[in-house]
């Protein structure tokens, strides 16, 4: 098997392809080009997206060009798959911000000095925005038909609920299969890569590349990643876990990955690091904590650099196990007069943004749950004043694992 393959599949990457034993053969000839694409739908891509970039990095790892493509257009139509509704519609100036920020941050990920490997961004606004309909309906569209589109799960899984799915969706599968037709024909892109949830769109790619060109072309897919505990990766209880530190601070994205439970870190090491299988291997008796540093030191190292990851880890260390005040905790700003008049413990937590819900504060505090400067906090109508201020801050905790230092101004 192709080395690129048996990578792909031994770290878990793999789930289907649409013609595996001919894709190895051509992998092993010469070096290819192959695409995925992010649709714009955000200002940065979380966590969920990291399986795919992961993906890039490997193909550069085996001398193979990644093209990522940036749905400036797509995202003007909106993907129903794993969708129970309409995708809310975005303004022209919303979806070129978000193009160029998931652009931004995907450039972290990837190796841009090799000339041979380097990304190529692109964007199917490019091509999609001066389509002529009646054109594209007599050249593209007489390859599709209404009966195999209605069997794919994007579309099938919508009218089974009767859930509205618009016309406008419905063609989502057939311009995602033209961008594989375009980046075939400009580029010499011979390998689309996406989720499970894409497989139906990607085999129209590469049936379009037959049927159009006579050529043959390939689609590879990763399985839906989750958690242990049957969650869907990229979502917490306090949000997406975002790859742009502007809504995610590098100690938080540490954070997330220090607390991956016990039965998916060694998965997590082969999914999201580098570290090579050989080492992940000869490590997996090591001390389980010791493994969940590593996960997330390697992890934030990847996005925001060593400097930040070694940052992180040195906080982490200095709150939890010194149970120190924090000095070095992520942290907000708030005026003195606030604490001059006193402030409620709940009211305090929300501002924090910490918790976002009352009745789950209260739980909290009844739980043992909340500490003001590692001080246990019992009473949920307790008033906090200038008094608990050490050196002109705070430390607010919820748990072993969530902290923030409150600032006074």
């Amino acid at each position: 098997m192709n080395k690129f393959l048996k990578e792909f599949k031994d770290r878990g990457f793999f789930y289907q392809c649409t013609n595996e034993v001919e894709l190895s053969k051509l992998l092993d000839k010469e070096k290819i080009k192959g695409y995925i694409g992010f649709d714009c739908t955000a200002e940065s891509l979380h966590v969920g997206s990291l399986l795919q970039i992961m993906c890039l990095r490997l193909l550069q790892k085996n001398g193979h060009r990644p093209i990522v493509l940036l749905g400036g257009g797509t995202t003007r139509i909106g993907d129903p798959s794993g969708k129970d509704k309409t995708r809310k519609i975005l303004s022209e100036k919303e979806i070129n911000k978000n193009t160029k920020n998931i652009k931004k941050i995907l450039k972290n990920f990837l190796e841009t000095k090799n000339k041979k490997t380097k990304p190529l961004f692109v964007d199917n606004y490019k091509w999609l925005k001066g389509l002529n309909y009646i054109s594209f309906l007599r050249k593209i569209g007489k390859h599709f038909t209404i009966n195999k589109m209605l069997t794919f799960d994007s579309v099938k899984t919508r009218l089974e609920r009767e859930q509205s799915l618009s016309y406008m969706e419905f063609n989502y599968m057939i311009l995602q299969a033209y961008d594989f037709l375009e980046l075939n024909r400009k580029e010499d892109c011979i390998l689309q890569i996406g989720g499970s949830d894409q497989w139906g769109n990607i085999v129209n790619g590469v049936d379009l590349i037959k049927k159009y060109l006579n050529k043959e072309s390939f689609g590879l897919t990763t399985p839906l990643i989750t958690l242990s505990s049957g969650a869907k990766m990229g979502k917490t209880a306090d949000g997406a876990i975002w790859l742009d530190k502007k809504f995610l601070s590098a100690y938080d994205y540490w954070q997330f990955w220090r607390n991956t439970d016990d039965k998916d870190v060694i998965r997590f090491l082969k999914l999201f690091t580098d570290i090579s299988l050989d080492q992940i291997n000869n490590l997996k008796d090591n001390n389980i904590n010791e493994l969940k540093i590593l996960l997330a030191n390697k992890t934030t190292e990847m996005l925001h650099g060593k400097n930040e990851s070694l940052k992180s880890e040195k906080i982490a260390r200095e709150t939890f196990v010194k149970n120190s005040t924090g000095l070095n905790l992520p942290s907000i700003k708030v005026k003195k007069e606030k604490f001059e008049n006193n402030i409620n413990i709940i009211d305090l937590i929300l501002f924090s943004k910490l918790e976002h819900s009352k009745s789950e504060i209260r739980r909290l505090i009844k739980g043992n749950a909340i500490k003001i400067n590692n001080e246990l906090i019992v009473d949920e109508k307790k008033n906090v004043g200038i008094n608990v201020l050490k050196d002109g801050f705070l430390k607010l905790s919820i748990g072993k694992k969530r902290h923030i230092k409150i600032e006074i101004t």
